[in-house]
């Protein structure tokens, strides 16, 4: 069952047994009140036959020293007919409670009539038939005579009305029950339509449209509900796009991957074939040795930096306090006058302190000045900077090459992305240096910073925060 005609059946169960016990109590206490009415009325002229008897009985002859059956049958006749336009029944019994003179159509009930004591005054609501009556017994004395006397009233009006009355509520709370049936469709059909706009928002994102909103049309707690929704969809739209970028990243890994296996692999199995099938003289086997040899230590660079890249992903690391010139030391160590890379090197930096792992800001370093080589040619000036600025400690190896293009700057963080692949290829380049250095510096809380002009060479480096903690990446 849809939640609005949930809304629309229990409103109108509530209503209908609110609107029940209400006319049930309304009624009841209309018929109470008029029941307290008519057996007051009922007691009173109980009270007036009383005295109008006893003033009868003392008009009586003083002959008569006691009450005779007959006189009271007499008093009897003339109370009933006495009261003009009214249905008065009566009856009188003696000492021995024996009827002497009763109305027709009089009720016989003498379990009443013994019920009746000295100065006492009773009643009753009786059922004869289709009639209702209120029946009341009082004691008369008189000339030492005890007379009973009882009346009969007849109420049938007052059940009736009580009757009627529930006829007439019944027929009003039906009305009422059909026209709140309306009203309350289109209050649940309207306080229902958040819903029915959520649940047509999560079918259209089952199907596939990430990008589809709940439309938000109130300020309440269903609005709330939508805008908590819009939110959460937000989220997992970015996070599948993040998802697809991904697999997208892990496809052209994979792509790339293999492609650079077989170009390499290609040549050793080329030239070793001509090794083992031809005898060669001294030159072209030293020439296809060579080529092996090449091809192999790529494919070694390669591995290497491929296992470092995914330890690193994989790994955290425990930061240490490292002193800048001791880094510089070992650089300059590296790349002193007597590197065979044919390239100029200059060192300049602000002493001071850090905050990193070691071996991992070496790796980093490493690998900027050696794509710093490979963009320059030879005899070119490779410039290495450290600068101590406000928050952190700022590296930087800059060079006078190629360059890199403006679109390609992006990229080249990205595993296997090389941007001269013949030029990278020829000085065994693997296209994962800058992304392993960006997943080292990410460990650090820092990103590599590119500053490119084609043709006129390039910056790059980083800033490593001094207050900034960093915890690395969690294993998942």
């Amino acid at each position: 069952m849809k939640f609005s005609y949930k809304i629309l059946l229990w409103t109108i169960i509530i209503m209908a047994a609110a609107f029940g016990i209400t006319g049930f109590y309304f009624v009841n206490y209309v018929f109470s009140t008029s029941m307290e009415r008519e057996v007051g009325q009922a007691m009173n002229e109980s009270s007036i036959l009383q005295f109008a008897f006893e003033t009868a009985a003392l008009n009586i002859p003083s002959k008569y020293d006691v009450l005779q059956d007959n006189t009271i049958e007499q008093i009897g006749v003339n109370l009933e007919t006495g009261g003009a336009g009214s249905s008065r029944l009566l009856r009188l019994s003696d000492e021995n409670r024996r009827p002497l003179y009763a109305s027709d159509g009089f009720v016989e009930d003498t379990d009443f009539l013994g019920q009746i004591g000295e100065q006492t005054r009773i009643y009753q609501v009786i059922q004869e038939g289709e009639h209702y009556y209120v029946q009341t017994g009082t004691v008369i004395n008189a000339l030492d005579r005890i007379v009973y006397l009882e009346t009969l009233k007849d109420v049938t009006a007052v059940f009736a009305e009580r009757t009627q009355g529930f006829a007439v509520y019944r027929r009003v709370t039906m009305a009422m029950l059909l026209f709140s049936c309306v009203v309350m469709f289109f209050i649940a059909f309207w306080l229902t339509r958040p819903i029915r706009l959520l649940t047509r928002a999560t079918k259209e994102m089952t199907q596939g449209d990430y990008g589809y909103r709940a439309e938000l049309i109130s300020n309440d707690e269903m609005g709330q509900l939508t805008r908590d929704f819009n939110q959460m969809a937000n989220a997992l739209e970015e996070n599948i796009h993040k998802l697809e970028e991904e697999i997208r990243s892990r496809e052209e890994f994979i792509a790339a991957f293999s492609h650079e296996l077989k170009t390499p692999l290609t040549a050793i199995i080329g030239y070793a074939d001509l090794l083992r099938s031809h005898k060669l003289d001294g030159e072209k086997a030293f020439l296809s040795a060579n080529y092996i040899y090449t091809e192999g230590k790529r494919l070694e660079t390669m591995a290497f930096r491929l296992l470092d890249l995914i330890v690193t992903r994989r790994g955290e690391i425990e930061m240490q306090t490292v002193e800048v010139e001791n880094l510089f030391d070992y650089l300059q160590e590296l790349y002193g006058a007597h590197s065979d890379t044919g390239m100029e090197f200059r060192f300049d930096y602000d002493p001071g302190q850090i905050q990193a792992e070691l071996n991992l800001i070496k790796t980093v370093m490493i690998n900027l000045v050696d794509n710093a080589c490979k963009a320059s040619d030879p005899g070119s000036v490779v410039e290495i900077a450290g600068t101590r600025e406000d928050g952190g400690y700022r590296f930087a190896v800059k060079d006078y090459g190629v360059g890199i293009p403006a679109d390609e700057c992006r990229k080249i963080t990205e595993a296997f992305y090389m941007v001269d692949k013949s030029r990278s290829r020829s000085k065994n380049g693997a296209g994962l240096g800058l992304a392993l250095c960006a997943e080292i510096l990410a460990l650090h809380g820092s990103v590599l910073e590119i500053e490119s002009t084609l043709g006129e060479g390039s910056c790059i480096g980083f800033l490593l925060p001094d207050s900034e903690e960093v915890t690395g990446r969690e294993n998942k």
